[in-house]
């Protein structure tokens, strides 16, 4: 199953540059990595970086990840994916810019 992380422009450069990172701010506060499935990307997106420009749709397949990967709830009771461990850029299945558009994020062909 892919999962989906949303990193900002200087984010996705550190992945790039240092191969593993420990996540976003929040990421770093909570002591784990935020991920989104398909169904949750879109709201996570307009939620956590409304109006935020030079963002990556990153994707990761959860069998790769193994049991660093665990499912918890938070908004609405949803069940989040939530790495604790390092993202690692060799784990990236692909990336996708996520342009601002005049209605919000436009998401990559055929996404969710």
């Amino acid at each position: 199953m892919l999962i989906y992380k949303i990193l900002r422009a200087e984010e996705w450069a550190a992945l790039q540059s240092r191969g593993e990172t420990a996540g976003a701010p929040i990421d770093i506060a909570d002591g784990y990595v935020h991920f989104s499935t398909d169904q949750q990307a879109r709201e996570t997106a307009a939620k956590h970086f409304a109006g935020v420009e030079g963002l990556q749709l990153l994707a990761f397949d959860t069998d790769t990840l193994g049991d660093d990967i665990t499912w918890e709830p938070s908004r609405g009771g949803q069940l989040f994916p939530h790495l604790y461990a390092p993202l690692r850029y060799a784990q990236v299945v692909w990336s996708r810019p996520l342009p601002l558009g005049p209605g919000g994020h436009d998401f990559p062909e055929g996404f969710a």
